[in-house]
């Protein structure tokens, strides 16, 4: 069972509305859904929310360390809370999958995410999930840095919003441990 939900991206207003936020928007639109608000926990260097799903507690989180250096905010709230890395769920963009489509892995490798690479490191373990959102590639000559930091065009914001729809609307399943089920309904679609 999923205990703790990891949204990645950066904190600031300039961040707010790009690519590699897509993290931070689906907490933001779960949150949203499950009428729970967001407070600053300093002790764990990030924003964090929490809800019950069938008499357990589940918490939220948007590490405010900066993409690259998501894994100290997630570390930190794994051991407080004496979390497993097989009962966190990492959501973020993804380069490889268009914009609006959304996959769910178990485990496996980081992609050259940076945020999912300190993760790893501060967990010492890939055994995490991860819900991924499409976000597309840059065109062959544009700069990868550069892409992910800007913000979507009005289709591909609509692809992303969908795609984040579809998320919440499974996260009960995911969450309730039924990562097979949850994966063949995502990954298909």
């Amino acid at each position: 069972m999923i205990k703790l939900i990891v949204g990645l991206g950066n904190p600031g207003a300039q961040y707010e509305k790009t690519r590699h936020n897509a993290g931070f928007l689906f907490l933001d639109a779960l949150a949203q859904a499950r009428s729970c608000s967001w407070s600053n926990k300093t002790e764990f260097q990030g924003l964090m929310a929490e809800y019950a799903l069938s008499g357990h507690k589940l918490l939220m989180l948007k590490p405010q360390t900066y993409m690259n250096r998501s894994g100290q905010s997630v570390g930190k709230i794994a051991r407080y809370y004496k979390i497993l890395p097989q009962e966190i769920l990492v959501v973020h963009d993804e380069l490889d999958f268009p914009a609006g489509v959304i996959k769910l892995k178990k485990d496996g490798g980081l992609a050259g995410n940076n945020g999912l690479k300190d993760i790893a490191a501060h967990l010492n373990t890939r055994d995490f999930c991860r819900l991924r959102l499409g976000i597309g590639r840059p065109q062959a000559d544009a700069n990868v840095a550069d892409y992910v930091l800007s913000t979507p065009s009005a289709q591909d914001r609509q692809l992303i919003a969908s795609a984040i729809e579809r998320g919440v609307a499974e996260i009960d399943q995911i969450l309730g441990g039924d990562i097979g089920l949850a994966m063949n309904k995502l990954n298909a679609g």
